[in-house]
């Protein structure tokens, strides 16, 4: 039976290179990305988790913790993308997926 779980991910910042502008650096320590999806069973701590865009992009994320929420009656999942850097391809596909929201934490 699968779960439904809220995904809470973190992405590392990345830098934005455009030939006749200046970089743009974009820092993500203040945001997430949130996402409901099914899972066979609530994730470990340290279990690498498989996450797709609904463009086709698909990325790995390794779990920090598992904390079930009262009001939401759900496990919200937080993980970290699992590469030291994030591609402006796949950047864009989280950001511009209606299934991934964004949310500021400050």
């Amino acid at each position: 039976m699968a779960i439904e779980v809220e995904v809470n991910m973190r992405i590392p910042g990345l830098t934005l290179k455009a030939p006749n502008e200046a970089d743009r650096v974009i820092n993500n320590s203040y945001v997430r990305f949130t996402k409901l999806i099914q899972v066979p069973a609530i994730p470990k701590p340290g279990t690498p988790l498989s996450l797709t865009t609904s463009a086709g992009h698909q990325f790995e994320s390794t779990v920090t913790r598992a904390d079930w929420s009262e009001d939401r009656e759900l496990f919200i999942v937080s993980c970290n993308y699992s590469k030291r850097s994030i591609s402006p391809a796949e950047y864009d596909a989280l950001v511009n997926d209606a299934e991934w929201k964004m949310k500021q934490l400050i």
